[in-house]
């Protein structure tokens, strides 16, 4: 059987501070990728908002403009109901006609 070397406590730990270090600097590469992500969506929120905002603003004004066409859509329809249509308007110029007819006659 071998005997099991001896491994001093000085070498032993100067190679725990080397892992410990090596580990540190793997969280602090990895917490340097979770702060650039971090920047780019926040940049992208950034973004999102304002384009939200100009939508909001652009719904704003369609639905003023919509209400606009509403109330002319309902003055248009009144002056419609006051208007004769075609059909009644040259039945009625008959009658006239032949009102006046009758009545030059007389």
């Amino acid at each position: 059987m071998k005997k099991a070397k001896k491994v001093s406590p000085k070498t032993d730990i100067s190679k725990e501070f080397r892992h410990l270090g090596v580990m540190i600097e793997s969280v602090g590469d990895d917490v340097k990728l979770v702060a650039e992500q971090y920047v780019d969506l926040r940049n992208d929120v950034k973004s999102i908002k304002q384009t939200v905002e100009s939508h909001t603003e652009m719904i704003g004004n369609l639905s003023v403009d919509l209400l606009i066409v509403k109330e002319d859509i309902e003055f248009i329809k009144g002056s419609l109901k006051k208007k004769v249509d075609v059909d009644e308007f040259s039945a009625l110029e008959r009658r006239v006609s032949l009102l006046e007819k009758h009545s030059v006659k007389r």
